[in-house]
């Protein structure tokens, strides 16, 4: 039989016979819609007629994909039952195959084996398609096909058998017997079968494991014929029947995680009281579950949530305990190191040397530096205590060893500690008081270091392990027994986080990547941190008799004052790894990317200077290379492509330098560059011109070059007539030479030249004699040419004469109306010049007439010249006038078009493509030869489409989302216009009817929204067919196919079939005719079988229900794009009995006009039992098909031409990247809704540095890239059976996506990077929409330091890339509020040191204030350094410098300066602290829907103010009162400058966090919606509450609601709530004792009466509230006359005060911000004791003062704004600061109008 190569290629001849290409890409005629739209409609199909992607079904049936024998060859490898046993229940079919088989046998459903038979066929078909060589029978399944897939398949299944000790039930012969091949299939299908039917136990692999195996030895039993002891008959599975599986294996587990959750409280209880996902699945990492479960499954046992809660199974494997400790507790090797090295630092620093080894060279410093040890030993007591603390209700009896190995640690580390102690003090003892060293001193120091060595065995165990990496991962890896005995008093033996070691190249990189960071760190915190804050700590310490101005409660304050001296430093100190992680981050990143060639084409024009050499780039890179049979990717061919891809990227070598048209592979390249440039067209973001201007149009009018596009033409034909009008002396060699250093001029030349001498002829008519005058007279020149004596025959001074007049004719022939006697007219010139004046030497009319250059005869009758001659062409042929249009741009452009194309996204994207094709991208397969793989996007109830009544709806200013986008997006709207009006819109207002729809589009392709996201990936589909063409066509085809499509007359501006919702639809050749249709069908069969989309539209069935409009819209975008396919969860409610769930996919049927149902999978129960998000995604996995999925958000796009670059992408999996192939391939995005407004800019600023730079050193060389919710690529198979793409438990799981790459990382998966390929992404535009998302991620990173996952990479991992997790995971998060700990303690330290008199006594000490002030200067930098964005500004200009260069780098810089920038950084800052700190404290995570509108219209101050009032404006407000407080009583702050420089980083922060909210709200500075904004924030203040009335209305409702995390934390939640909140309770105390009516009395007596008056404000308060309830209403007379009597009371007081006891009218002041701290710390106080305090009569005194409370910070907050509302000019500035120039200016006109805009 012929090998598949032969059968290949003859079918392939056979195509190109039968499928030649009559048409170019880019003359296509509008593919006709509607044309059976009036035949009525067929019934609908019977079930088994419809199918997803191929007809497995009826192999017999007229589909593409089922030419390819391997399709034919896998599907009847299934049917390959024979002699299996057919038991008597089994309805048994001729046609069944083993997956019906296994159904039967089982009670799978049968969708589920219909689903998975589909899925199954068509891997094994791709993978074999896909073998090299390719087997020798083609019609057969290969066995080594299937070999390979089940074990990548099962090998999660193998590893758990090994883990547990346990045999594997995948028996099969180790000779590769062939008859394996039946059993093997059944051991794959049983697999996908459990797998596809297992709905939310998907997340639980291991548990799927434990249920593989015991269905893998029943499917033993029933193929080895085995007899039941028990029945005597041949054996039957435990489960059976119809649902059988369903009900009796997956249900009772599912109800136990649906038991558990429901205790969870919606995720409020503590993570310790129930079970999740993974507390279910780790159940069976152990054999108890072989002995308590067994099988079948016995629910009787304690696992099922039918037990009794207090009986049933707890926690497994990990307990999370809501704590800061868990920050050390994951991470205590980083805090060791940091805390030892800040011991050791300070002891050398105290001893005053200039550097730290003169100080070591003391035997008293050395031994004063043994002390790490105990501190270490002390550190690992306090690590094993907290394990004990957090980990103890896991231990039970079954458990026994884990609770004895957390005893013995403590207990071993007590010992240690215990142990270095009395040998440290036995060394001082023995050297007393002698000033030397003794012999036996040193003995007990070398003592000491013998039981030193002892302690660190363990750690030098592991510097040996991390030196050899793959020693490690074999240990850890290994199931042996003796190796667990070993490992077992480091690590508890879980399944996961074994072998997780890198290659030892990739360990040295990234060893010495924080080698230099950490040198680098504690160099700095040496010199400029430590050692400055010695002397003043040494001067106050020695410090004497300081005059306390207060009570003093303790002795010796100096110590206190040190204490909050070193405070801010030592935090600083902490945080600080992570300013120099960002620095060597950034440059190298920088450089990485500079080796990876990023950045090389940065815009368009050095585009341009490559643009011929891109050609063949992109001929080597996209398009298949011509494999032997016995090619091999050797190292010789790796070489070879290296050396190649130089002479791409730097033009060198002869064959790079020119590409003439006659070359098929310069056509092939044209094709794509024109598809993709009409792509752009399509998507208005180039107008028709710019497309003639930048399209390859094809070869034709005998043009013997590349046609280039004219942009890159344009003024070089000038300057070429230029240069042969001066150097018309010289040869035409030389001159030649001369014009042929450039390309592009040379090719201008050609053309022009070419163009012309085909054109004349043309309008002259072809009877004339003139037309045969025009020939010779190009002959005559050609002659000249070949003999090179152009310039000895001709005068090159003529040609601008020429040149002027050939381009006047050719402008002729392009105008609708030409003029005939003007064309003889200039014919004639042309003709005058050529005979008469061009030639050097005169000839005779003779000689003319001789050489044909004359009319034999001139008669009266034929008249002058060309007078009866010229034939104007037909003026309706588009491709002639195109032409002409093309050749008048080149023979006229004076300019060059370096601003082609105008707008931006275009010019970026261009540069992009072009450039990453330089870069070190895999070469590219044959489409059948690639691997298959799917795009899944999770969609919920967001925006499908823009509504016309949402593009008309107008905001306060009467701007409408139409209006806002036609200024942002100003050009693309009139490209859009331009589209329509050649679509037919005659009138402009019929934009809202005839093309209403066309609108909505472009409005939604322009937003983020669904349809967005289905047209990119979208994408993918058509630029595979396109490539499926371009691989499968011959030479001989694509040569045709140019020049035929030349010629065509029905041209159009069409790209390939786009079946989505553009209105330009079109094909490769002339729509209806037979050999379009052939082609179509093999197109679209290698399209679908490589790529398929599932949209997880969760509740699109009930939005069908509902007549939702999304449903319609959902179905429009399935009905124009073929390859869409929509999963959702379908309830069908059965009354009494219930609801029944189901998996539902549906397609849309074109043939059949409507939507059909493919499967329909029955769900356990309800999907959402976890987080919504990935349990969407994993319902709708099942559907997904190919080798990778890749998974894309809902606010996610993609181009065209990226599209072209999958399957290059997907090559990167069968590369090695160190030990491991990837695993998830890390992809780039672009940010694509920077040009919004100035926040979006921000944030989109923000994240490209961290989804370009910061990704990129992620994967190299730190190789700790996880997945963040990027467009990654998984392996699909590797993630099928670890959990899938992400984990889904409740709170916990909030960020699902980033858990995904945890749990890769940890079960050894390698996740690489790769920036060659990009896909756009949206972000959030507007402040609240960004606050909003930051407050998930912050929330999403408080639980993950609190997750398992965390905690095991904090210990798994070796100490260098543990570093990396921290740090580029919840560290910045942690050292983000660690920062703002520092403002705290440092303006609270200052504090303290003010009102105590501290300050005061160091001044008139005569102190050195400038050294004591100078050891917080390096503190303050940093921390404003970091407040202003250090973490997000330096990537960010060093990424920019990369890709756009320095100086836009920089300029970009310093704009968003100048748009307050970093206003916007620090108030994010305030958002993630408060966000993280209080859900580790808390809890209290959430998702917050954002929404991803687009943001134009003003928020109110009421909606402002419960967004931040708690994040912000109080944390402002009090920062606020300390600086004020510290300015009015501290001695230094009459020094200006020097309170300037300490606090300016404050006070930024406190305007900042006030302001900011404002600042970048639309109209936030407009007086007239100020004044409006205060009265609706006064009436929602005082507006009565109630348990319906909602936030948005209510205060009371808002503040009950605000309070929801105290009610679920825990003991230890509340009770540091209320020690933080003791702090406002310090106003009070200090400054009571500044008040002149104390008499400067330091008695405790004077804070106590303080408390009295307290008492008294809160009585008056409590009286005054009291008669307004009881006396307002009704008899108000009463009322005012008690506000008069506390008015006079207060008042007459008030008066006594100041006439006798020395009160002044300051102290008044400084007793407002004594006691109102005190208050606000009081209810505060209140709010945690909620649960003892509702019930009582205080309760509502709390209610009614927190109430004032909020007004008076409401006003506190407005006042600034009010005062710039009423001060002229900023309402324009701010506008401009918010929105870009297009965009203000028609904000401004709409203001001015009367509010109508125009479409």
């Amino acid at each position: 039989m012929p090998s598949k190569t032969v059968w290949i290629a003859t079918n392939r001849l056979t195509l190109n016979v039968v499928v030649s290409v009559t048409m170019n890409l880019t003359q296509r005629p509008v593919a006709q819609r509607g044309g059976a739209s009036n035949l009525p409609r067929p019934p609908p199909p019977p079930l088994n007629s419809v199918f997803n992607i191929i007809p497995v079904h009826d192999l017999l049936t007229d589909h593409p994909s089922l030419r390819y024998p391997e399709v034919r060859a896998a599907a009847a490898a299934l049917r390959t039952v024979g002699d299996l046993p057919k038991h008597q229940f089994m309805r048994w079919e001729p046609e069944m195959d083993l997956l019906d088989w296994l159904r039967l046998l089982f009670g799978f459903q049968l969708d589920n084996a219909r689903n998975q038979r589909e899925h199954l066929v068509l891997h094994l078909a791709n993978s074999q398609m896909r073998l090299e060589p390719p087997p020798a029978i083609v019609d057969a399944l290969d066995a080594g096909v299937l070999r390979r897939f089940r074990r990548k398949l099962l090998h999660n299944y193998t590893a758990w058998c090994s883990f547990l000790g346990l045999k594997s039930n995948v028996l099969l012969s180790r000779r590769r017997d062939p008859t394996d091949l039946r059993r093997e299939l059944l051991y794959v299908s049983l697999y996908l079968l459990v797998w596809g039917e297992a709905g939310n136990l998907r997340f639980t692999p291991e548990c799927l494991c434990y249920i593989y195996h015991f269905m893998a030895k029943e499917l033993n039993h029933v193929i080895d014929e085995h007899i039941d002891p028990d029945t005597g008959r041949p054996y039957m599975p435990t489960v059976s029947g119809e649902l059988g599986f369903l009900k009796s294996v997956i249900m009772p587990i599912y109800n136990t995680i649906k038991v558990e959750v429901d205790s969870s409280r919606n995720g409020k209880a503590p993570h310790s009281a129930w079970r999740n996902y993974d507390d279910i699945n780790e159940y069976f990492w152990s054999r108890r579950c072989l002995k308590r479960l067994g099988w079948p499954l016995n629910f009787e046992c304690n696992f099922f949530g039918t037990t009794p809660k207090e009986k049933r199974v707890g926690k497994t494997g990990f307990v999370e305990q809501r704590s800061f400790w868990n920050v050390y507790k994951s991470f205590d090797r980083l805090w060791v190191m940091l805390i030892l090295f800040f011991q050791a630092a300070v002891i050398v620093a105290w001893e005053g040397t200039t550097y730290p080894w003169q100080a070591l060279e003391r035997r008293d410093v050395q031994v004063k530096m043994l002390t790490v040890f105990i501190t270490w030993s002390a550190l690992r007591l306090l690590q094993s205590v907290l394990d004990a603390g957090t980990q103890y209700s896991l231990v039970t009896r079954e458990t026994t060893w884990l609770g004895v190995r957390m005893t013995l640690k403590s207990m071993v580390a007590i010992t240690w500690t215990v142990l270095f102690s009395v040998f440290y003090g036995m060394i001082w003892i023995e050297k007393g008081s002698r000033p030397i060293w003794s012999d036996a001193a040193n003995q007990r120091i070398y003592t000491f270091l013998k039981v030193v060595l002892f302690f660190l065995i363990p750690e030098l165990l592991a510097l040996v392990l991390f030196v050899v990496p793959w020693l490690r991962n074999v240990i850890e890896e290994s199931d042996w027994r003796i190796v667990y005995m070993l490992m077992w008093w480091f690590h508890n033996r879980i399944f996961v986080g074994r072998g997780v070691r890198q290659a030892l190249v990739d360990n040295v990189k990234y060893t010495v990547f924080w080698v230099a960071v950490l040198a680098s760190k504690f160099s700095f915190s040496y010199f400029v941190q430590i050692k400055p804050l010695v002397a003043p700590t040494k001067a106050l310490l020695n410090l004497k008799s300081i005059p306390s101005k207060w009570h003093e409660f303790f002795s010796n304050t100096n110590r206190v004052a040190v204490v909050l001296l070193w405070l801010p430093v030592v935090l600083v100190y902490f945080m600080d790894l992570q300013i120099w992680y960002s620095i060597f981050s950034a440059f190298y990143g920088a450089a990485i990317g500079l080796f990876s060639h990023l950045g090389e084409i940065r815009n368009v024009t050095q585009l341009r200077l490559r643009f011929q050499f891109f050609a063949s780039a992109m001929q080597f890179n996209l398009m298949p290379e011509e494999k032997l049979l016995s090619q091999q990717a050797t190292l010789l061919k790796k070489l070879r492509d290296a050396i190649h891809r130089l002479k791409l990227r730097y033009g060198l070598g002869q064959p790079f330098n020119k590409i003439e048209s006659s070359q098929v592979d310069a056509t092939r390249f044209a094709l794509i560059w024109n598809e993709i440039m009409i792509t752009f067209r399509e998507e208005d973001i180039i107008s028709d011109r710019e497309l003639e201007l930048l399209k390859l149009p094809p070869n034709c009018w005998n043009i013997r070059v590349i046609r280039w596009p004219c942009s890159l033409l344009c003024n070089e034909l000038l300057l070429a007539v230029s240069q042969a009008k001066e150097l018309e002396n010289e040869s035409d060699q030389s001159l030649w030479l001369k014009i042929c250093k450039n390309e592009y001029r040379r090719c201008a030349v050609f053309e022009a030249y070419d163009s012309v001498k085909y054109l004349f002829p043309k309008v002259l008519k072809a009877e004339k004699e003139e037309h045969f005058i025009m020939i010779n007279i190009f002959k005559v020149i050609d002659s000249y040419i070949q003999m090179g004596k152009l310039t000895e025959a001709f005068k090159m001074s003529r040609l601008p004469q020429i040149h002027a007049k050939v381009s006047e004719f050719v402008q002729l022939l392009i105008q609708p109306e030409r003029d005939m006697n003007k064309a003889v007219n200039l014919l004639q010139a042309l003709y005058e010049l050529f005979v008469r004046e061009f030639p050097k030497a005169k000839k005779t009319i003779i000689q003319l007439r001789e050489e044909g250059l004359a009319r034999r005869s001139s008669t009266a009758d034929e008249g002058l010249i060309f007078e009866n001659a010229v034939k104007f062409p037909d003026a309706g042929d588009a491709i002639f006038t195109e032409q002409l249009r093309r050749l008048h741009t080149i023979l006229t452009s004076r300019d060059s078009m370096h601003n082609v194309p105008l707008n931006l996204e275009a010019r970026r994207r261009i540069a992009f493509f072009t450039n990453s094709l330089f870069m070190n991208i895999p070469r590219a397969p044959y489409v059948e030869k690639m691997m298959a793989f799917s795009v899944l996007t999770p969609y919920y109830d967001e925006e499908v489409l823009y509504s016309k009544e949402a593009l008309r709806k107008e905001n306060e200013d009467g701007i409408t989302t139409l209006f806002y986008l036609q200024k942002i997006y100003e050009d693309e709207w009139k490209n859009f216009m331009e589209r329509m009006h050649r679509e037919g819109l005659k009138d402009e207002e019929a934009i809202w009817t005839e093309k209403a729809r066309d609108l909505r589009l472009w409005v939604s392709h322009r937003g983020q929204t669904l349809s967005r996201t289905v047209r990119g990936m979208m994408y993918y589909y058509r630029g595979l067919k396109m490539l499926a063409f371009l691989d499968s066509a011959s030479e001989m085809d694509v040569r045709q196919g140019s020049e035929h499509g030349s010629t065509n007359q029905n041209s159009s501006l069409n790209g390939l079939p786009s079946n989505g919702p553009s209105s330009l639809q079109t094909n490769l050749r002339p729509t209806g005719s037979s050999v379009s249709m052939l082609f179509k069908g093999h197109e679209y069969g290698s399209a679908l079988m490589k790529f398929s989309y599932v949209v997880a539209c969760q509740i699109y069935g009930r939005h069908k229900a509902d007549k939702n409009p999304r449903a319609d819209e959902i179905l429009y975008l399935m009905q124009h794009n073929e390859a869409l396919r929509v999963a959702y969860v379908d309830e069908v409610s059965l009354g009494r009995e219930g609801t029944e769930y189901y998996s539902v996919l549906v397609k849309y049927d074109q043939q059949l006009q409507s939507e059909v149902e493919i499967y329909r999978i029955r769900l356990p129960g309800p999907l959402k039992l976890g987080e919504g998000k990935p349990e969407n995604q994993n319902h709708a996995i099942i559907f997904t098909r190919g080798d990778a999925v890749q998974t894309i958000d809902m606010n996610q796009d993609n181009y065209f031409e990226e599209a072209l670059k999958m399957r290059n992408l997907l090559e990167e999996f069968n590369m090695s990247y160190g030990i491991k192939k990837p695993t998830i391939l890390g992809v780039r995005e672009n940010i694509f809704t920077g040009s919004v407004s100035s926040l979006a800019w921000f944030m989109s600023a923000q994240e490209t540095s961290f989804v370009t730079l910061g990704q990129r050193v992620l994967a190299n060389p730190l190789k700790v890239r996880m997945h963040y919710g990027h467009p990654d690529v998984f392996d699909r198979f590797w993630f099928l059976g670890r959990g899938g793409v992400s984990k889904a438990s409740r709170v916990i799981n909030i960020s699902e996506d980033i858990f995904a790459g945890f749990n890769c990382t940890l079960r050894g998966g390698n996740v690489t990077h790769h920036e060659y390929i990009q896909v756009g992404k949206g972000r959030d535009v507007g402040l609240n929409q960004i606050s909003m998302f930051e407050a998930k991620i912050a929330s999403g990173n408080g639980e993950q330091v609190l997750s398992r996952d965390v905690y095991r990479l904090g210990h798994r991992l070796d100490f260098f890339r543990m570093l990396s997790v921290f740090y580029t995971t919840i560290g910045f998060y942690f050292n983000s509020m660690v920062i703002v700990l520092m403002v705290y303690a440092f303006l609270w330290g200052r504090l303290y040191m003010a009102l105590s008199g501290i300050e005061h006594g160091i001044k008139h000490a005569a102190m050195n204030n400038a050294t004591n002030n100078k050891a917080l200067g390096a503190v303050l930098n940093q921390q404003f350094a970091i407040q202003v964005g250090i973490f997000t500004a330096l990537p960010m200009v060093v990424e920019n410098s990369l890709e756009h260069g320095f100086l836009p780098a920089v300029w970009d810089f310093l704009t968003m300066q100048l748009q307050l920038a970093s206003l916007f950084y620090t108030f994010s800052l305030g958002t993630r602290t408060h966000f993280f700190g209080r859900t580790i404290l808390h809890g209290g995570a959430k998702y917050r829907a954002t929404g991803r509108g687009f943001v134009v219209a003003h928020k109110s101050f009421a909606e402002n103010y419960r967004l931040y009032a708690r994040s912000h404006f109080v944390k402002g407000i009090e920062l606020g009162v300390i600086l004020i407080v510290y300015a009015a009583h501290s001695p230094l702050a009459r020094d200006t400058f020097l309170y300037i420089v300490m606090t300016i980083s404050s006070w930024f922060l406190v305007v900042s966090w006030i302001m900011s909210p404002f600042v970048f709200n639309p109209s936030g500075f407009d007086w007239l919606k100020t004044v409006y904004d205060f009265e609706d924030f006064i009436n929602w203040i005082w507006y009565p509450g109630g348990p319906f009335k909602k936030a948005e209305y209510s205060w009371e409702t808002w503040w009950y609601e605000e309070q929801d995390h105290l009610r679920t934390t825990g003991i230890w939640g509340k009770l540091l709530e209320i020690i933080l909140n003791l702090r406002f309770f310090f106003f009070q105390y200090g400054i009571v004792y500044q008040l002149g009516i104390t008499g400067e009395n330091n008695s405790i007596a004077v804070y106590l009466l303080s408390w009295i008056v307290m008492v008294v404000l809160v009585a008056i308060y409590i009286i005054i509230a009291y008669a307004q309830d009881k006396y307002a209403t009704k008899e108000h007379l009463y009322y005012r006359l008690v506000q008069l009597l506390v008015i006079v009371v207060t008042v007459l007081v008030l008066f006594l005060l100041l006439e006798f006891a020395h009160l002044k009218f300051l102290d008044l002041l400084s007793s407002f911000l004594a006691f109102v701290p005190t208050g606000w710390g009081m209810i505060s106080i209140a709010q945690v004791l909620r649960p003892f305090l509702q019930t009582t009569k205080v309760w509502e005194t709390v209610v009614s003062l927190a109430r004032l409370y909020d007004l008076l910070f409401g006003v506190i907050v407005m006042a600034p704004m009010a005062m710039l509302s009423w001060l002229p000019g900023f309402q324009s500035m701010q506008t401009r600061i918010l929105f870009n120039e297009a965009f203000s200016r028609g904000l401004q006109i709409s203001r001015i109008v009367s509010g109508k805009k125009s479409v």
